[in-house]
């Protein structure tokens, strides 16, 4: 089905949509973001099972997609079984697959609250409901986040003339959630509106996402970039290279310190050190208030495999995978890392973009911080 996922306008939201479901339909389908930039793979999830292993094995990624899959994830449980023990069960198989990303845990509550109370032949239509509504609302939410970053980009173009020279992290865009993406969402309605833009995209090792997916968006939408190698992050800010720094995010905590894809602390540190702006763009979903700071945020270790090793086409056309240490080296692979709110220049969010810090936050949103 090629048609659902390709030939987007640069002013609507991505086609080639990480999460579909069609009309009418009791499942869902992704892309499986694993054979990104090579190929568009398809993959129907038709059961709760399918859907934690989507998330679990990163199938899809990102935060506010990660949500959107457990809540229709938990719409097929209740498809099979309505009863009490079933959602339980499911809610809570869901919930185990990705630790750090708070917009899993939010969704699934938010289908489970919209359901508990009814008989249980009124629950399923009802989770398929909500999670349509999650999906939906996402999507709107990154129009506006959109929407409120465009205006610090055209601020930069105002005040320097030229291109906007913006850096990013990992991948939040379209492929990250349920349309638009979060920090790519200002970068492509700049570009729609014409107005100059340059990206830097960091790799992202050890997964590569931003050379996978990031780099696969920007040449999609017909975003100049460059791809760079991670460490190279501070030379290109201390050489004035950089006129902002734009991020996702997967949890940021009641005082604005920030959870996002390893390596994001440092283009934060580096940021403050050469006065490069930072900001965080995110969904409110992705709020976790309950926490008092980063330091409470789990943080997933995931494979040294990853670490030892890479994947990527040869010059036939096929996949490989090629280990790059000596046989027996021990790697560490951390997922994620806290940058604290005191390096973040703003938190770009749906309602308007807030400081990093709980009044700030709070003002925004009043009903999360009650």
């Amino acid at each position: 089905m090629p048609s659902k996922y390709s030939g987007a306008s640069a002013c609507d939201p991505a086609s080639y949509r990480a999460l579909v479901r069609p009309v009418g339909a009791r499942h869902v389908e992704v892309l499986d973001q694993r054979a990104l930039p090579h190929a568009i793979v398809t993959v129907k999830l038709a059961d709760p099972e399918a859907a934690a292993v989507a998330i679990r094995d990163m199938w899809i990624r990102g935060a506010p997609l990660i949500g959107a899959v457990g809540a229709y994830g938990l719409a097929l449980a209740l498809d099979r079984d309505p009863g009490d023990a079933a959602l339980a069960n499911a809610h809570e198989m869901l919930d185990a697959t990705r630790p750090t990303a708070v917009n899993l845990r939010w969704a699934l509550n938010r289908v489970r609250a919209a359901v508990v109370r009814l008989a249980a032949h009124d629950r399923a239509d009802a989770a398929w409901r909500e999670a349509d509504a999650i999906y939906a609302e996402d999507q709107a939410m990154n129009r506006a986040i959109g929407d409120h970053g465009l205006e610090l980009l055209r601020k930069i173009v105002r005040r320097k003339g030229g291109p906007v020279q913006v850096m990013t992290h990992c991948n939040a865009g379209a492929l990250a959630t349920c349309g638009w993406g979060t920090a790519t969402a200002p970068l492509f309605l700049a570009h729609a509106e014409g107005l100059p833009v340059h990206v830097w995209v960091s790799e992202t090792r050890p997964r590569l996402q931003g050379a996978n997916l990031t780099a696969w968006e920007m040449h999609r939408r017909g975003l100049a970039h460059t791809l760079f190698a991670d460490g190279a992050s501070a030379l290109l800010m201390r050489r004035g290279e950089v006129d902002l720094v734009l991020v996702g995010a997967d949890r940021v905590a009641g005082n604005g310190d920030t959870c996002n894809k390893i390596g994001t602390y440092d283009k934060a540190l580096a940021a403050r050190d050469n006065d490069v702006p930072f900001y965080v763009a995110l969904p409110s979903s992705t709020l976790d208030p309950a926490l008092a700071s980063g330091d409470a945020i789990p943080l997933e270790a995931r494979s040294p495999d990853e670490v030892l090793a890479v994947t990527g086409r040869d010059r036939f056309g096929h996949s490989t995978t090629v280990a790059i240490a000596p046989e027996g080296t021990r790697a560490v692979n951390y997922a994620f890392d806290v940058t604290p709110a005191r390096l973040i220049t703003g938190l770009v969010t749906e309602r308007g973009i807030a400081a990093a810090d709980r009044d700030a936050l709070t003002r925004l949103f009043p009903e999360r911080f009650q």
